[in-house]
């Protein structure tokens, strides 16, 4: 029996903790998460589940539907609910199901409160430079003449449109 592997993480955690985004969440957070999404691809395509919990709770029209952008579950928390309690409820299920489980966090509340039996936790920082080195793997194969190009270049017009959508839906 193989063991399920998921990734539950803080995208604003994520995106306002490295440096590597901070140039796009400047300019534009839908741009930003875009960009996540895209870098996240490679965890999708190692068979792992991952959930990006970005923080809705400002916007009265989020409802907390997840939406799977390229393969990665991307949930806003549900108007007047912050991304931690999705977080901490998505750890518990986790935890209840017997999911080998990292949660990204930079929030320590939210790192004792998920953490425990098969959930373990990491803090943003360190996952945001583990992404940043996937990118220098990433390029040096390419190098090699592995022809690739940013994840979000190769987004079928579904999956694109999908994405555009979920960007207009949010503040």
């Amino acid at each position: 029996m193989t063991t399920m592997r998921r990734l539950i993480i803080d995208g604003h955690n994520v995106l306002r903790g490295a440096g590597r985004y901070s140039d796009a969440v400047a300019r534009d957070i839908d741009s930003a998460r875009e960009m996540l999404i895209a870098d996240l691809g490679a965890r999708v395509a190692d068979g792992t589940d991952v959930t990006l919990v970005f923080d809705g709770a400002g916007n009265p029209a989020s409802d907390g539907s997840p939406t799977v952008v390229g393969g990665v579950t991307v949930i806003f928390s549900p108007s007047g609910v912050e991304a931690d309690a999705v977080i901490e409820a998505l750890a518990r299920e986790a935890r209840s199901a017997g999911v080998q489980t990292e949660v990204v966090t930079s929030d320590a509340e939210t790192r004792w409160a998920s953490l425990g039996g098969c959930v373990t936790v990491r803090r943003a920082s360190t996952f945001a430079l583990e992404i940043a080195g996937d990118e220098r793997d990433w390029r040096a194969a390419a190098g090699r003449g592995t022809p690739r190009g940013p994840l979000e270049d190769r987004l079928d017009t579904e999956t694109r449109d999908r994405l555009d959508r979920m960007s207009r839906r949010r503040p």
